[in-house]
């Protein structure tokens, strides 16, 4: 059986990691691979850091 173009994706915030935090803040979200080969970067909410934060894919 074939499997699909869809694959899970995890976002890590990228301005947390420089401000010297404790903790981190990452979402999990799909991605087409065949439409978006390349990475992703999405604009989310950090929880920590109370703002809207780049964040980007990891693997």
């Amino acid at each position: 059986m074939a499997k699909g173009n869809r694959v899970q994706v995890i976002l890590e915030c990228t301005e947390h990691k420089d401000s010297g935090l404790p903790g981190t803040s990452r979402y999990i979200t799909t991605k087409n691979k065949k439409n978006s080969p390349d990475r992703i970067e999405l604009k989310k909410y950090n929880p920590i850091m109370k703002k809207m934060t780049l964040h980007k894919e990891i693997k």
